[in-house]
């Protein structure tokens, strides 16, 4: 089994990095805070979130780290101010030297926090947050002030930069990670495929189309199921429908009458697994994605990938290499590539897959990530890691 490069030694001696989120429920934004906490326990710093919880504490325990239950979930303006006051306490009591938010709402608390506890302030700036209406770019721009702007790909750093005039020379470029040796087709084992295979009834010897994903209109699973009717390929819509009922019902009713074989599979704890089980990954976004975790994770899982040429998948599918790029919002392009790629021979398709997965681990790891943030970290509080290893 491959394994991941491990991170350059930082030494945090101690230091205790704060960082903020509305909750831990889950989500990109959540699984960057938990690898960071595991990243600042390893190098020495003592790790604390301040969220109001969710499924993810025990995963931030487990790294190392510890959950401040706050109320943070909520874009009230009297609740943001009063939860400044509750993270100055916080940053005082607990000797905090370093604040990273990673999310609006609570980042406005967390800024004011800072300033008045005298502490430095970083921000992820994880989305590419709409300006739909009036004031909102005055409500994005907190992201922006950080003394250093985590940028998670190089559309965010532009964007960044159009829209709030930020120096350049705050912005680092850092991309969403994942762990190779996780998201490895040779670590998964038979019987959690076959596990998912019966729990989603999916008929044996028909290809496989999947869109991992929550359910959301700009996601593009409406998009996806018109490229999918009169297709052999089953499709799988893997994410939480739970909370999108009304959305699931109405993708249930367009797959019937368009005829296309659909399973709405709800959240999955195993996506190695679930990836394993795709012939062809899907990424059918009509809004740019800010980066785009689930084209890494199935690149990584040596899957085929078909992506918009827009927002971070645009950086991290090379179109022919390591996966497709079709325009957004072109249901016959994407039709047109699910085609091409399930009538590729399987050498073919297993070439492209091996691809993805080398480029993956070149660029996109979870200790690239670590590395890269920590490295911030000891810019803005003036330590220095003590070099690579060996």
């Amino acid at each position: 089994m491959d394994a991941p490069t491990p991170p350059p030694v930082v030494d945090l001696a101690g230091a205790v990095v704060l960082q903020v989120l509305p909750a831990l429920g889950g989500g990109g934004v959540e699984r960057g805070t938990v690898e960071m906490a595991q990243a600042i326990a390893r190098a020495g710093g003592v790790a604390l979130v301040a969220s109001a919880g969710g499924r993810m504490v025990p995963q931030v325990e487990a790294a190392g780290g510890r959950n401040l239950a706050l109320p943070l979930d909520t874009k009230n303006p009297l609740a943001i101010w009063r939860n400044a006051a509750l993270l100055e306490a916080v940053i005082r009591a607990e000797g905090v030297r370093l604040v990273h938010a990673r999310s609006r709402a609570p980042a406005w608390s967390a800024f004011l926090a800072a300033r008045r506890a005298g502490v430095p302030f970083v921000t992820t700036y994880h989305g590419a947050y709409n300006e739909n209406v009036p004031g909102k770019r005055a409500y994005n721009a907190v992201m922006a002030r950080g003394e250093r702007v985590i940028a998670i790909s190089r559309f965010i750093a532009g964007l960044i930069v159009a829209r709030h005039h930020v120096d350049p020379a705050r912005i680092r470029i850092i991309p969403r990670g994942v762990d190779p040796a996780v998201f490895n087709p040779d670590a998964v084992a038979e019987d959690r495929v076959r596990r998912l295979a019966e729990t989603w009834h999916l008929p044996p010897g028909r290809p496989v189309a999947m869109l991992p994903g929550r359910l959301a209109r700009w996601k593009g699973q409406s998009l996806f199921l018109r490229a999918l009717a009169g297709r052999d390929a089953v499709g799988v819509l893997v994410g939480d429908a739970r909370q999108h009922a009304p959305y699931a019902r109405e993708l249930a009713a367009e797959a019937r009458r368009l005829g296309a074989d659909l399973r709405l599979v709800g959240h999955c704890d195993d996506m190695p697994a679930a990836l394993t089980l795709a012939d062809v990954v899907v990424s059918a976004s009509i809004e740019p994605e800010a980066f785009g975790r689930v084209v890494i994770e199935a690149q990584a899982m040596a899957r085929p990938v078909i992506a918009p040429a827009h927002g971070g998948a645009a950086e991290t599918v090379e179109d022919g290499t390591t996966g497709l790029l079709v325009p957004p919002g072109d249901a016959a392009a994407l039709r047109a590539a699910l085609d091409r790629v399930l009538a590729m021979p399987s050498e073919s398709r297993a070439a492209l897959g091996a691809r993805a997965r080398a480029a993956v681990r070149a660029r996109y790891t979870v200790a690239a990530m670590q590395a890269a943030t920590l490295g911030v970290y000891c810019e803005v509080l003036g330590t220095a890691g003590s070099g690579p290893t060996t």
